[in-house]
């Protein structure tokens, strides 16, 4: 379900605001840290559509659970939350990947797997390839279809999400737009809904 409905659009790229910001290494850094929040405003700019009823729910359950939370421990145990969700999604090695799956750290070399130690508390989500050739198999069997076919994942591929974060925010050549990006044609999106 995933897979077909990013086809549809992908919001992960970044928006031509973003790529015109955040262009060195002090304006890419901070985009890191701030990369939750982008990825959860993103949609509303670069692919609106209209909120379906479970979207609604969630938003609205959120917010009561965050006045809650508020209402009962104050605003610093509301801050320590967000401040959680920026530093685990933002500047941490596990955030790591979400820039080491799709960004062009090597021309031609479009997406990149993860075969470092943290694979074995993020349910395998480094197997990046693997997991784009065969999308409908388990977070769990994710390992074995790179040891029953090695031929086909000699590849650049990461041993370290920090190595990830530390080349992307410093290195002057990699950048928003270091990405591929495809158009989808009307035809086949329709097909998606």
């Amino acid at each position: 379900w995933y897979q077909r409905r990013v086809r549809e659009a992908v919001v992960s790229t970044q928006s031509t605001g973003e790529g015109y910001l955040f262009y060195n290494t002090f304006t890419k850094l901070i985009w890191v840290i701030l990369q939750p929040l982008f990825y959860t405003i993103r949609p509303l700019f670069v692919h609106p559509k209209p909120m379906e009823n479970l979207e609604i729910l969630n938003s609205v359950w959120t917010i009561g659970w965050n006045y809650l939370i508020y209402q009962i421990a104050g605003p610093w145990a509301l801050a320590y939350l967000i401040g959680g969700t920026l530093l685990g999604m933002g500047l941490h090695p596990m955030a790591g990947h979400f820039i080491s799956e799709h960004y062009t750290f090597i021309k031609g070399q479009e997406t990149y797997s993860y075969y470092g130690p943290l694979n074995y508390i993020a349910w395998n989500v480094g197997y990046h390839n693997e997991h784009h050739d065969f999308p409908y198999i388990s977070w769990s069997r994710l390992p074995k279809v790179r040891e029953i076919a090695p031929e086909y994942y000699q590849m650049p591929h990461y041993d370290s999400w920090c190595g990830v974060l530390y080349k992307y925010i410093t290195d002057p050549e990699i950048g928003p737009y270091s990405r591929v990006r495809r158009g989808v044609p009307k035809t086949e999106a329709k097909k998606v809904e």
